[in-house]
């Protein structure tokens, strides 16, 4: 018999009967039984094993799902999206709710996509240590040579951000549209595409082929999905050194279920600390600092450069009011003198007109919970932060909170991270990063660690960048699972 360490309202939201508020209001309603009995405590622990009934139909449990999808073209590769058809909606059949795809494919590629819940599984199909085989097929305008062939062999050079690892190119047909298959170990955003382009070819189709020991099942027409075979399924296992290969979904005892039970088991796989930047990546407030610097400027007589925000980007409290005073010779205020009015300018901002963004709350629990310990690294000043961490109710979440003042280097630098990573007791590479801007994303990766970059609508012209930078990119907490 399985242990019984499920509870109740998990196993229901799980199983899509509803929200996890949802379920809870269900379970109390007399709408649920377990093994025939009607079970009104919503934290009732049970098993998979347990015959549970939502208003007479019977709720089935699996823990696990792998499930092998051709991906079509025009299709979104995320778990959700306001306005583009994403590749979950086309899972008529999917039983679970936390269902997430490892990696991702372009809007424009076709081809092999595996989607499940195993966080494990696909943080080790993803890892850059593990070097796992993407294979490509791809039709490339131009002809593809030996000498193009002996360049991706070497390691070829894409932009100043990214030099790929050798990579095995296969001319299929050559002639003026080339046919080939490319095999490569990373998984960049646009990698291929990029890869092309840096030797003047441009890419007209791209399909992928195979994923380690995972290839696309061809009798799977464009759209369509099946579950992983059991042989498919030892297979990546054993390939990314895991033991225990589920069965139906469970492992033997029933108790396959990680402590982080869904795409966040990905994105926290080995992470020990979470480390948050501030303006634009916890709260919702880089709206106001434009606003702030055309009020501030304006009683000086000085009207708003054009790109002086992308000017003082990452820079700390005191890099910036460096700036000013180098940059505006009409401010007769001291540096000293202009961050106290810049606080003062934001204070009653902060504490009224500024929120956490959508998720955030549930996550910062979640990581509580989980005993994963998080820190602020910040460009904005000490004063602020507790002015805004305060109004929110928010600083018992953060077990460090530290500024770029204190280091005296604003972002690219990777220095704040560096010293919160340090006071929190942690090595860089078991810390994971949240950033909304280019040069915060820059500093992380710097610093040694994993990134994920988070949407902002102060920096939407820069999303394809923040993606390429990035290691996962998200619009905001509720991709994550997390409620707004």
């Amino acid at each position: 018999m399985a242990e019984k360490n499920l509870r109740l309202d998990k196993y229901l939201a799980d199983m899509k009967v509803g929200t996890r508020s949802d379920v809870k209001t269900y379970i109390r309603k007399c709408r649920v039984t377990v093994n025939g009995e009607v079970v009104r405590d919503v934290g009732y622990k049970v098993s998979p094993e347990d015959s549970v009934t939502f208003d007479g139909r019977k709720i089935g449990y699996t823990r696990n799902e792998y499930i092998m999808l051709n991906k079509p073209a025009g299709v979104l590769t995320a778990t959700k999206d306001k306005k583009a058809q994403t590749v979950l909606s086309l899972l008529s059949d999917a039983k679970r709710k936390d269902l997430f795809p490892v990696g991702r494919l372009d809007k424009d590629t076709e081809g092999l996509l595996l989607i499940t819940n195993d966080g494990e599984l696909a943080h080790r199909l993803l890892s850059p240590k593990k070097h796992v085989d993407k294979v490509y097929f791809a039709k490339v305008k131009g002809e593809v040579t030996a000498e193009h062939v002996q360049r991706f062999a070497a390691g070829l050079f894409v932009d100043e951000d990214f030099t790929a690892l050798p990579a095995k190119l296969v001319v299929l047909h050559p002639g003026i549209v080339s046919e080939v298959a490319l095999t490569i170990q990373e998984g960049k955003f646009h990698q291929v595409k990029r890869m092309f382009e840096a030797v003047g070819m441009e890419v007209l189709y791209l399909k992928r082929l195979a994923m380690g020991s995972l290839r696309l099942d061809e009798g799977l027409q464009s759209g369509e999905s099946r579950d992983l075979t059991r042989d498919e399924l030892v297979a990546l296992f054993r390939m990314c050194g895991m033991e225990n290969v589920p069965e139906d979904g469970t492992d033997e005892t029933g108790t396959n279920e990680t402590s982080m039970d869904t795409a966040l088991s990905f994105l926290l796989g080995g992470i020990k600390g979470v480390l948050f930047d501030l303006d634009g990546t916890l709260v919702d407030s880089m709206w106001m600092w434009k606003q702030i610097d055309i009020e501030y400027l304006g009683r000086f007589g000085i009207s708003l450069p054009d790109g002086l925000q992308s000017e003082i980007e990452g820079m700390s409290f005191s890099e910036t009011a460096q700036y000013f005073k180098q940059h505006f010779p009409e401010i007769t205020e001291s540096i000293d003198e202009m961050k106290v009015t810049w606080n003062r300018m934001a204070r009653e901002k902060y504490a009224h007109e500024v929120f956490l963004k959508p998720g955030v709350l549930g996550f910062l629990k979640y990581l509580r919970e989980q005993g994963i310990r998080t820190g602020i690294a910040t460009s904005n000043s000490t004063e602020l932060v507790n002015t805004v961490l305060g109004a929110l109710d928010a600083k018992a979440y953060f077990d460090a909170v530290h500024t770029a003042c204190e280091v005296g280097a604003g972002k690219p630098a990777p220095d704040i991270y560096l010293y919160v990573a340090k006071n929190l007791g942690l090595l860089p590479e078991q810390c994971l990063v949240f950033e909304d801007i280019c040069k915060g994303i820059e500093a992380g990766k710097a610093a040694g660690m994993r990134v994920c970059a988070v949407q902002d609508a102060y920096s939407k012209e820069a999303e394809e960048k923040k993606r390429a930078m990035a290691d996962y990119f998200i619009h905001d907490y509720t991709d994550l699972g997390f409620e707004a």
